[in-house]
């Protein structure tokens, strides 16, 4: 049997502060793609998660959001253990300035006014979203990030 290794299941989940932007892996295709992870962290591990309606709000949001700010965006994903996102890019950027993008992406989750795609014909889940809950985690994380990135 091969032996592979998960890189979150290497992470100490005990010794993270939440919130933060972690680039956690990086990989070149066989034709030289550059293909970059990022943990994005919303609640500490093991002490909170985010519940599903407002996770999954958040993930509708953020998933136009982010690629106004950021190109070649591959996927931004839930975690299922609910304390945040993945988001995975074509090409390297640094961690500060995928913070830069997650900043503004939460700034337009405040503002909103709807989740899109919140239908029957374009989600597989839509009655389990709350943009009342996906509001109150942006105004959450949203100041702890802008300290902890300001002046990058």
């Amino acid at each position: 049997m091969k032996n592979v290794v998960v890189e979150s299941f290497t992470m100490d989940h005990t010794v993270v502060k939440a919130p933060f932007v972690r680039k956690c892996g990086v990989i070149t295709t066989p034709k030289g793609d550059t293909i970059t992870k990022f943990d994005l962290r919303f609640v500490q591990p093991n002490v909170e998660s985010m519940p599903t309606a407002a996770i999954h709000a958040l993930e509708h949001l953020m998933a136009g959001f982010i690629r106004e700010e950021l190109d070649n965006v591959v996927d931004l994903s839930p975690m299922g253990c609910r304390t945040g996102f993945y988001l995975i890019m074509v090409g390297e950027l640094s961690e500060e300035e995928v913070a830069k993008a997650l900043i503004s992406s939460l700034e337009k989750v405040i503002a909103s006014e709807e989740v899109p795609a919140a239908n029957p014909v374009q989600c597989g889940n839509y009655k389990d979203m709350s943009l009342f809950g996906a509001k109150e985690y942006a105004k959450e994380v949203l100041p702890k990030l802008v300290e902890k990135y300001k002046g990058n």
